[in-house]
């Protein structure tokens, strides 16, 4: 076959090689804040089981950091995630499903002790929804939308949906999102509770370094336990809950950061936590 030139091309000389596909996910260190980037716009960051196996990478890399006191998870400024890939759900089945690494991958991201930021915008759906809600603080772009779509699919949330949304935002709300299907936008969600900021979509992701760099500015160890205790709240009746409480604060008093703490407040100075 001739080229525009006129010259023949030669159907066996050599086929230019494709460059490798874009990560999934992608890690950066800012300081002491990690941030970890859904990279799958062209999908709306869809959360296939290869998606989800490099996100669960990223994120215990970050937490074994001990350099990173806390962790930033965002989509970008356009989407953040649209739930999981709707090709994946049609080939499960019950056998498929109870077995699947998804499953042990949402169990390894609720495992993660350092305190994650979600850094939300776009499309915050399904399973990204849950992501987000499995969160400690969310940071919503003015175009963030949220919801659990799956009843339209003849399924329903497996991941936290149905359990975190009536426990934020109470059971009538859960009902409306997770049986009608009904979407909240960012502001909806503040007010309810979900969201901590709203930022212009072009700020998010810095809006949300912001928020984790505060985070890290506390001392690691105090951060952690606060961290844990709050999220005991959601498994614990009051009586364990207030032992708990009672049992990580009397660990605390044992720490230099308790003490540099306390002094740096009476010396009217910055504290300066090592983490010990």
């Amino acid at each position: 076959m001739a080229d525009p030139t006129g010259t023949v091309a030669d159907p066996t000389g050599p086929v230019a090689e494709q460059p490798p596909p874009a990560p999934a996910v992608l890690a950066e260190r800012e300081d002491a804040v990690a941030v970890v980037r859904l990279n799958r716009p062209d999908r709306r960051n869809a959360l296939t089981t290869d998606t989800m196996h490099d996100l669960v990478d990223a994120l215990a890399a970050a937490d074994a950091d001990p350099q990173v006191r806390a962790i930033v998870l965002t989509g970008g400024s356009q989407t953040f995630a649209s739930g999981a890939d709707v090709r994946e759900l049609l080939a499960l089945d019950t056998a498929r499903y109870l077995d699947s690494p998804r499953v042990g991958a949402w169990r390894r991201i609720m495992s993660v002790g350092t305190p994650l930021v979600a850094a939300v915008a776009g499309p915050v759906l399904g399973g990204g929804c849950e992501l987000a809600l499995a969160c400690d603080l969310v940071v919503a772009a003015d175009n963030a939308v949220f919801g659990q779509p799956e009843i339209r699919l003849g399924i329903m949330p497996g991941a936290g949906g149905t359990q975190r949304w009536a426990r934020v935002a109470g059971r009538f709300v859960a009902a409306e999102v997770v049986l009608l299907g009904r979407t909240v936008d960012a502001w909806r969600a503040r007010d309810l509770g979900l969201v901590h900021r709203v930022a212009p979509r072009e700020r998010v992701v810095q809006v949300g370094v912001e928020v984790a760099r505060e985070l890290a500015g506390f001392g690691p160890i105090a951060t952690r336990q606060a961290r844990a205790a709050v999220r005991a709240t959601e498994e614990t009746p009051l009586s364990a809950g207030l032992d708990l409480e009672r049992a990580m604060l009397a660990g605390l008093l044992g720490t230099a950061d308790r003490t540099e703490g306390i002094t740096a407040f009476l010396d009217k100075r910055p504290p300066r936590f090592q983490g010990r």
